[in-house]
């Protein structure tokens, strides 16, 4: 019985707490989801810049 007590004032606590939260909008959500999802590009590019430069220049300096 102290099991199922818990376990019911564990899911109405839980309860409680996720109707404190303030959920985004789904205006916010599609603005944050494109903003992750710019910054992950943008890096992307970057990381491969990266890449083709340095295996540029260790074919540079291997073949010499």
């Amino acid at each position: 019985m102290n099991f199922l007590k818990k376990i019911i004032n564990f899911l109405s606590e839980s309860t409680t707490e996720l109707k404190k939260i303030k959920w985004p909008t789904p205006k916010e959500t599609l603005q944050y989801t494109l903003i992750v999802i710019i910054i992950s590009m943008i890096v992307a590019i970057y990381l491969t810049t990266l890449d083709f430069i340095f295996s540029f220049l260790l074919k540079k300096i291997i073949l010499k």
